[in-house]
């Protein structure tokens, strides 16, 4: 298995005289290769969320992602595929729209994380009817995360100082000497929404877990959901989620060093990816094991995307 710099010499032996490397060329013969092991058509869903500059709203799941998902899904052959994954959050919309897309293409989807899919990422996740992980691999909490004055707060955290505002100065009207200031940061319907988003997420990723990994044991679904959504549980939302974890909640889990061949050509994609992330200025790639522009779905940061609203998952 070639590993990353193994790749980026191969990468850059492909450079021209005019200083264009074959990014696309060697990313898309490794994403072949993959097909060709596993039988599976493939689509990976990649950002450049973990080196490009954080809130950049570019990496995160967008409703313009579905279009991609649209040429993606173009001239794939059954009703299996793969599904490889490595995004943050984004928006829950967003992420819905992508899953029902899918899920009306396809019968049984694995999703294969690399290294990293979180909040949203780990939603689109918990759609599919099982998920390939490595040792390195991780999953993340899904609480919702609301806009703030420009920052990103729990859910669970906002519901919590409002209640507790609530109680304390109740108790003792000169405690609103503290929180008032605290409050009046706040927007109003604030905490309508943030109970509104929690509702939702659980909602979705119980009825995706009911209808997918979790079909055959759908009252399972609602304690799973809770538990990935609970942010006194994970207590921050970057915490990782391991896939002994996941596997403890009752989730598919198959471990990638269950097959070496298979787990040096999803290794390889990955790192083919990531380099062509970080060596040129695309923030997003959507693409299918096909190759060629009308296979690909990528997005830079001159590309303008729509407002991330307050209710996301983000990372």
């Amino acid at each position: 298995m070639p590993n990353w710099g193994e790749i980026l010499a191969e990468l850059q032996a492909t450079e021209d005289a005019t200083g264009t490397i074959q990014f696309d060329e060697v990313r898309e013969r490794y994403l072949t290769e993959l097909f060709q092991v596993t039988g599976r058509p493939a689509i990976l869903y990649y950002t450049d969320w973990m080196t490009t500059t954080q809130n950049n709203p570019a990496t995160s799941m967008q409703p313009i992602d579905v279009q991609g998902f649209m040429g993606a899904v173009h001239g794939l052959k059954g009703k299996k595929l793969d599904l490889i994954l490595h995004v943050p959050g984004g928006d829950i919309a967003a992420t819905q729209s992508i899953v029902e897309y899918l899920r009306s293409k396809f019968s049984h989807i694995r999703a294969i994380v690399p290294l990293a899919a979180m909040s949203a990422g780990t939603m689109l996740a918990l759609a599919c009817d099982e998920i390939v992980m490595g040792a390195h691999s991780n999953l993340g909490p899904i609480d919702p995360q609301m806009l703030v004055n420009g920052q990103y707060i729990s859910s669970g955290a906002l519901i919590d100082d409002f209640v507790r505002a609530a109680a304390q100065t109740a108790q003792n009207p000169e405690a609103f000497r503290v929180w008032g200031p605290i409050l009046a940061q706040y927007r109003p319907g604030l905490i309508s929404d943030c109970q509104q988003a929690e509702a939702l997420t659980k909602d979705l990723a119980r009825r995706w877990l009911a209808a997918g990994m979790l079909k055959d044991r759908p009252g399972q679904a609602q304690d799973v959901a809770a538990w990935f959504a609970d942010d006194n549980e994970h207590l921050i939302h970057s915490r990782p989620i391991t896939r002994e974890q996941a596997r403890q909640q009752g989730l598919a889990i198959r471990f990638l060093e269950g097959s070496q061949e298979e787990q040096e050509a999803v290794l390889s994609v990955h790192h083919a990816t990531l380099l062509s992330l970080t060596g040129t200025d695309t923030v997003k790639i959507i693409e299918n094991h096909l190759g060629g522009p009308s296979h690909r779905f990528v997005v830079s940061p001159k590309v303008a995307m729509v407002p991330v609203p307050p209710q996301i998952p983000p990372t």
